[in-house]
């Protein structure tokens, strides 16, 4: 069965895979992100209808929302998948009241808003799907990426939430848990927490820790395939997860780090990051 889908931050990345992907396969899909001129780029590969959102702006949320509407004559959408969202890095030490409240603004109050404004129609017919695209940051703590493992630490708390909200209305919450995928996303972070805070912090050498391992573990990513099949799962299948790791050896990981003492999980993290007193910058 077709369905009408939105996927939020299909300008790049996982969003603009499963879009084409999606759409691909017959769905009606609307594709939504701040840069319309990359989703008109997208027609070129896939059938998809362009608009555009601003996240962190509730007048843009509701307008989208009215078009999307008023082009679907009053149905709305059978599935919503989140996809939209940033990385912020920096230590949380140092990092302003600005950089983490703009993290969750995005990551987590403005999908909210988004998904509080769909569910109603959803809500009306009995059926309907949320998929949010989270992490397995979401389950795995890190240093310096904190507000991010935080704004998915929260995606995931709400995710369990509205799943248990929702079905008696029949709508499905479905989390999907990437793990480290090739894409600008975790690069753009760290480029722009060297360049604004590494001048004048203590944890100088940490960022640029950071930065290779980023580009250590970008070496050895993947693409966004895993991911995007998760994604086409969770809408198409008739009874999906709740939730979905893609790729699946990355549950090997969660595993692990669910049993292993926090002691030894934190030391391990602080020396591959860099953080012990003989090489961190003690000096003010």
């Amino acid at each position: 069965m077709k369905k009408t889908i939105l996927i939020t931050g299909a300008s790049s990345g996982i969003g603009r895979d499963a879009a084409v992907c999606l759409a691909s396969s017959g769905h009606r899909v609307f594709v939504a992100a701040r840069r319309i001129d990359a989703l008109v780029a997208l027609q070129r590969d896939a059938p998809v209808e362009p608009l555009h959102l601003d996240l962190d702006d509730p007048a843009s949320i509701a307008a989208m929302v009215e078009e999307i509407e008023r082009r679907t004559e009053g149905r709305g959408l059978d599935v919503l998948v989140n996809s939209a969202g940033f990385a912020t890095a920096g230590a949380l030490a140092e990092l302003p009241d600005a950089a983490l409240r703009a993290q969750f603004e995005t990551n987590v109050f403005g999908l909210m808003t988004l998904t509080r404004a769909v569910l109603p129609a959803m809500i009306e017919r009995g059926e309907g799907r949320v998929v949010n695209v989270s992490s397995v940051s979401g389950r795995i703590p890190a240093p310096i990426l904190g507000a991010y493992h935080a704004s998915k630490y929260a995606l995931e708390a709400l995710s369990d939430a509205l799943r248990m909200e929702l079905a008696p209305f029949g709508v499905r919450v479905v989390v999907i848990e990437p793990g480290t995928i090739r894409t600008e996303f975790a690069a753009r972070a760290m480029t722009e927490a060297t360049r604004e805070r590494s001048a004048t912090s203590r944890y100088a050498r940490v960022y640029e820790r950071a930065a290779q391992l980023e580009r250590r573990f970008d070496r050895l990513a993947g693409g966004t395939a895993p991911v995007v099949k998760a994604i086409e799962r969770a809408v198409v299948s008739r009874r999906p997860r709740a939730r979905y790791i893609a790729p699946r050896s990355f549950a090997l990981l969660i595993a692990l780090v669910r049993i292993v003492p926090t002691c030894w999980f934190d030391a391990a993290m602080q020396r591959m990051f860099g953080l012990t007193r003989a090489q961190l910058v003690l000096d003010d």
